[in-house]
């Protein structure tokens, strides 16, 4: 049964996205929608990470020693000033790994 639904959901994603990306079929979508689109990505990037910073389990994180918090906000900056994606990551990456491990660290 379950492979069955796996299979089935697989075929239903890859023609939903194969109609939209194919040149030759020509469908597209209306234009206030195509604008509505653009805010899903920024939309369910906070719906992710809003939960990871600001919770552990079903508790709420502290925000004096989150380093959740502090290392997302830096990246923030960093790319707010920089406009580079992959450098901000990985900037990312390191203030957190810095601010868990080393300042943070109990």
């Amino acid at each position: 049964m379950s492979w069955i639904v796996i299979v089935a959901m697989s075929i239903l994603v890859f023609f939903n996205r194969y109609l939209f990306l194919e040149p030759r079929i020509g469908l597209k979508l209306p234009h206030p929608i195509q604008r509505m689109l653009h805010y899903s990505a920024p939309c369910l990037l906070t719906a992710m990470c809003v939960p990871v910073i600001f919770y552990d389990a079903q508790q709420f994180r502290p925000l004096f020693n989150n380093a959740y918090l502090y290392a997302a906000l830096a990246t923030s900056v960093f790319y707010l000033t920089t406009k580079r994606l992959l450098a901000s990551a990985i900037f990312g990456f390191i203030i957190f790994y810095l601010l868990f491990y080393w300042v943070f660290a109990n």
